[in-house]
């Protein structure tokens, strides 16, 4: 004998959610992981090809640090205006949200042009050989991050400026501020393995 079905009544949740509440915080999430993968297999690519190798870059010179430490330097203070962002979204502040994310917005655009920096810092062209190649690939797969992110920042500054605003896209604020903190720590591999890999291994 079946049992019958019970209604349920679901009106009184809320239709949003941060944090592990919420699904755009589990997508994120999985992204991030996704991505992550994708740079662990990079910088496995890099450790494979640097086995093949007696000299490591081959007869050229090693990377110049100044542009990748500065670069660094950025991306850690950034942590400051990016948890002020996100703590204005999970409080639903508008103005606060609008503030931070107008600061994100600037240093968004700052990464770039400083990655702008970084290429020809690297001392070796994609195409020259193995090395070039395989440093060129990791450093464009956190530039790649970097566009998106600068790209979407921007595009939510202007929702958060533009007409009213729904509670829901508080939680797009916070996550994205979520997805800033994986593009700077996946930046300390990508750092040390580009600019310290070729003095160290």
């Amino acid at each position: 004998m079946t049992t019958p079905a019970r209604d349920v009544d679901v009106s009184d949740l809320p239709a949003y959610g941060f944090g592990h509440s919420g699904l755009v915080w589990w997508g994120t999430l999985g992204f991030m992981v996704i991505e992550a993968t994708m740079f662990l297999v990079a910088f496995v690519a890099y450790f494979y090809l640097r086995l093949q190798q007696d000299t490591w870059p081959p007869s050229q010179p090693l990377p110049a640090v100044l542009a990748g430490t500065v670069h660094l330097i950025l991306l850690a203070v950034s942590c400051v205006p990016n948890q002020l962002a996100k703590g204005a979204a999970d409080r639903l502040d508008r103005r606060g949200v609008q503030r931070w994310l107008r600061v994100m917005v600037v240093i968004g655009l700052a990464t770039l042009v400083l990655r702008a920096f970084e290429y020809p810092s690297l001392n070796t062209r994609w195409d020259s050989n193995a090395y070039g190649a395989i440093t060129w690939l990791v450093l464009s797969l956190h530039t790649l991050h970097l566009i998106t992110d600068a790209g979407e920042t921007l595009v939510l500054a202007v929702l958060a400026h533009s007409g009213p605003l729904e509670e829901q896209r508080f939680v797009d604020f916070s996550e994205n501020a979520l997805y800033w903190y994986f593009i700077v720590i996946s930046f300390v591999p990508v750092y040390l393995l580009v600019y310290f890999g070729p003095r160290w291994l």
